[in-house]
C-alpha cells in the first residue's frame, strides 16, 4: 500500500505490503452535525453548565481572551470572531479586549504569526500580546504546592475566557479547558510544580478523575476564575467538528467524551514496527511538540520493537533546557533517575523520550543533524523508505506495521484491556 503522511509544510511518500500492515489508526467515525465556525456559534448559543457569554459580561469591563500559541493546531482565527461577536452583542468594546496567547514556557511570536493566528480582521482592531513569564502577579499556592503565578493582563482582568483546542496529552490526560491558564499564562516555576507531578503513575494520557497534574491545573481556576471557555475537537485535517463552550469543568468534560470516542482506536495486538508523525505543520515544527506523537506510539509499540517517528523538527530540539538535557545524558537511564531525583521542566519531555527508548528503539526520520540525532540515542534517517527498511532488516520480513498518521491525537488500546 501507498502512502502520503504530513510532514513540515508538505508530505513525505512511502509504501509498505499489505501483509505487514496490522492497521492504520485513524479517527473513528462519529456523528458530526455543523462544523468551522457554525458549529462554534452552536455552543456558544448552548453552554454548558453556564449562563451565556453576553450574560456574563458587561460593557466597560476588562476582558482578557487567552488562546493557543502557534505550536498549537488551535484555529483562533475561526473561533475568536464568534467570542467577540457575542461580547459586542453585551455591548463591550473591542478597546477593552485583549487576546493573550498563552505560551507557557515556549518561545515568543512575530508579529507576523499573530497576525496569522488571529487573522486580519481581529489582529487591526484588538489588542494581541504573548504572555510574559516576567510580568506576572502572584495569587496564592495550590494544595499540592504549585505558586499561582498568572501574567499581570490575565489576573488584573475582570472577566476571562479561555480558548483550546482538546486532545489527548500524555500526562495531564487531555489539553483544553483550564489548561490556558495553567501553564497557558504562568511561569515558569509554576509550570515546573505543576508538571513535576507527571512522574506518578495517574498522570496518563485520557486520565481525569485521579489524575494529579489535571487536578492541580484545575485548582489553580479558585485563585484565578475562568468565566467562560470555548473548546474545539479537530478531525484529521484541523477541521473543527465539536465545539464545547460554557463552564471550565463540565463544558470540557463534555468535550473529553467526544475525543475518546473519536480517537481512543482499538488495537487487535501490539506491532513489531510503529511508523508515527504528528500529522505535519505545527505539531512537528521541533521535538518539543513532535515528542506527543512518539509517547502514544508507545502505548502500541512490542517490547524490543522499533517506533520510526516522522517528524521535520526543522527548528530542532524546540526548548533550551530540553536540549541541555538531552544534550548532557549518556544514557535513557541518565534521564530517567535525574528526573525522579531533580525535576526540572524541559527535562521532563527528555525523560518521557527515556522511557519510550527503555521499551523501544527510535529511527527519526527529520531534517535534524544525524549527529545530534544520535545524541539523543534515536537512529537518523533523512528517507522515510529506508528508515522502514532498516527496520524490517533488523526484525525480519515478516514484522507487524501499526500506523499513526495523526500520533499525537490517536491514542492506541489494545481490544480487551
Amino acid at each position: 500500500m501507498n502512502f502520503r503522511y504530513g510532514y513540515g509544510k508538505g508530505y513525505k511518500e512511502f509504501s509498505i505490503n499489505d501483509e505487514n500492515i496490522l492497521a492504520e489508526l485513524r479517527q473513528n467515525t462519529v456523528e458530526i452535525g455543523l462544523t468551522g465556525a457554525a458549529e462554534v456559534e452552536r455552543a456558544i448559543e448552548n453552554p454548558i453548565g453556564s449562563e451565556k457569554l453576553r450574560d456574563i459580561v458587561k460593557p466597560g469591563e476588562k476582558i482578557a481572551i487567552i488562546t493557543s500559541d502557534i505550536t498549537r493546531p488551535m484555529p483562533s482565527k475561526i473561533v475568536l470572531p464568534v467570542v467577540v461577536k457575542e461580547l459586542e452583542m453585551a455591548g463591550v468594546s473591542r478597546d477593552d479586549i485583549t487576546v493573550v496567547f498563552a505560551l507557557g514556557s515556549h518561545r515568543k511570536h512575530t508579529e507576523e504569526e499573530k497576525r496569522y493566528l488571529v487573522g486580519d480582521e481581529i489582529y487591526n482592531s484588538i489588542k494581541c500580546v504573548d504572555s510574559d513569564t516576567k510580568e506576572c502577579v502572584h495569587l496564592g499556592i495550590t494544595k499540592s504546592g504549585t505558586p499561582v503565578d498568572i501574567f499581570r493582563c490575565v489576573a488584573e482582568a475582570d472577566r476571562r475566557i479561555c480558548l483550546g483546542n482538546i486532545e489527548f496529552h500524555y500526562f495531564a490526560g487531555y489539553s483544553g479547558g483550564a489548561k490556558a491558564i495553567m501553564p497557558g499564562v504562568s511561569t515558569r516555576d509554576a509550570i515546573q510544580a505543576n508538571h513535576s507531578q507527571m512522574v506518578k503513575n495517574e498522570a496518563r494520557a485520557g486520565a481525569l478523575d485521579d489524575n494529579p497534574v489535571r487536578i492541580d491545573i484545575d485548582e489553580v481556576v479558585e485563585f484565578v476564575p475562568i468565566d467562560f471557555i470555548v473548546n474545539v475537537v479537530l478531525d484529521e485535517k484541523k477541521q473543527i467538528i465539536k465545539a464545547v463552550a460554557g463552564h471550565y469543568i463540565h463544558a470540557h468534560r463534555e468535550g473529553c467524551k467526544f475525543l475518546d470516542n473519536l480517537y481512543k482506536v482499538e488495537i487487535p495486538e501490539k506491532a513489531d514496527i510503529v511508523l508515527t508523525t504528528p500529522g505535519g505543520y505545527p505539531k512537528d515544527i521541533n521535538l518539543y511538540q513532535a515528542q506527543k506523537a512518539l509517547d502514544n506510539a508507545k502505548h502500541a509499540v512490542k517490547d524490543g520493537g522499533i517506533v520510526i517517528l516522522m517528524a521535520s523538527c526543522s527548528e530542532g530540539f524546540g526548548e533550551k533546557v530540553f536540549e541541555r538535557w538531552i544534550m548532557s545524558a549518556d544514557s535513557p537511564d541518565t534521564l530517567i533517575n535525574n528526573i525522579q531525583q531533580n525535576f526540572e521542566l524541559g527535562g521532563h519531555k527528555a525523560a518521557a523520550i527515556a522511557l519510550v527508548q527503555k521499551k523501544a528503539k527510535i529511527f527519526l526520520v527529520s531534517d535534524m543533524d544525524d549527529e545530534l540525532v544520535r545524541k539523543m540515542f534515536m537512529y537518523p534517517f533523512k528517507d522515510v523508505g529506508e528508515a522502514i527498511k532498516a527496520a524490517f532488516d533488523e526484525l525480519g520480513h515478516d514484522a507487524k506495521v501499526l500506523l499513526m498518521p495523526y500520533g499525537g491525537s490517536t491514542l492506541p488500546e489494545v481490544k480487551g484491556n
